[in-house]
């Protein structure tokens, strides 16, 4: 990671250039797409527990609770404790359904993310495989210098998750019926379309306006096309959540995407500048959330309880 605080001491140099008006404007834009995907989630889980009414206010505590708790956890710990709080304040739900209703909401994101990382393709800003290990601070490094033992990971890790779902399906006798309350949204595809994937391509909007904006606050070239290739990085930093929000990784990626943009220290000023600031925000915002939820803030012991109540769960089902 010596590179990753290399590139933190560059965004410290740049501190006093940073536009601070174009700063304030991306963390809204960054907010409003917190609001826009809780919406889309609350929907879900309508959807799901028909009977239930699910209020907006601890949909989206629990929604940005988890969103603070990924910024500083690696391994998307804070999808745990989204489920933990839902269920928490709703206790009619399984977590079997409530993580169903987690895939459900990614959906969108999958087919938009591949679409847009489709057009990266077309545009040949991206690294090949051959140079993609040399890059500076890149998490995978070691997978695509050790090839077979990655492909030997890769098919332990789906041998298993084929063992966990026959297991499940076996042993848990309304399973697939829990699985399937979590998709129920999708049986409506005009619902879907009107109460969650409307809302959610809005958040995409949002969220390369975001972008645009922090371009802007850290003297990038700021345009919509320089918004789109910073998506796909961010895109690809948090697919093997290795680190919090792909530190390491993000940074090696937009210096060599966006070259020519701008100069290397403002690009990395850029991505520790942007990382910085949304994972600060994610943080309290979280925190607030999960203080009023909870009325505690030991990270440790949130993640505790969310297990505990999960393994509780599996027991008693």
């Amino acid at each position: 990671m010596s590179e990753f605080f290399h590139a933190v001491g560059v965004f410290f140099d740049h501190l006093a250039s940073i536009g601070w008006g174009a700063l304030v404007v991306a963390l809204l834009l960054h907010f409003t797409r917190l609001v826009v995907r809780a919406v889309a989630w609350r929907n879900i889980l309508a959807a799901s527990y028909p009977s239930e009414r699910f209020r907006f206010r601890p949909v989206f505590g629990s929604y940005v609770a988890g969103v603070g708790v990924n910024s500083i956890v690696p391994g998307r710990g804070g999808d745990l404790v989204k489920l933990y709080l839902v269920r928490h304040r709703y206790p009619n739900t399984t977590y079997t359904t409530l993580a169903a209703t987690l895939v459900t909401e990614t959906l969108l994101d999958l087919v938009l993310a591949t679409l847009i990382f489709l057009w990266a393709l077309t545009q040949g800003v991206l690294p090949s495989l051959d140079v993609l290990p040399s890059i500076p601070a890149f998490d995978w490094g070691w997978l695509f210098r050790h090839d077979q033992a990655t492909a030997t990971v890769v098919a332990l890790l789906t041998l298993a998750a084929i063992w966990i779902w026959w297991w499940a399906s076996r042993h848990v006798a309304d399973f697939k019926q829990r699985v399937g309350a979590g998709f129920s949204i999708l049986r409506d595809f005009k619902r879907y379309l009107r109460e969650v994937a409307s809302w959610q391509f809005g958040s995409w909007v949002l969220r390369i306006a975001s972008l645009y904006w922090f371009l802007k606050a850290f003297h990038v070239n700021a345009t919509v096309h320089n918004a789109l290739l910073a998506q796909v990085v961010d895109s690809l930093s948090t697919l093997l959540p290795f680190s919090p929000g792909g530190a390491g990784t993000k940074q090696g990626l937009l210096v060599y995407v966006l070259k020519g943009e701008a100069s290397t220290s403002q690009l990395l000023a850029f991505s520790v500048g942007q990382y910085v600031a949304i994972t600060l925000f994610n943080v309290a915002l979280g925190a607030i959330a999960l203080f009023f939820m909870l009325r505690t803030l030991r990270i440790r012991e949130i993640l505790r309880r969310a297990k505990a109540a999960e393994a509780d769960a599996k027991q008693a089902g």
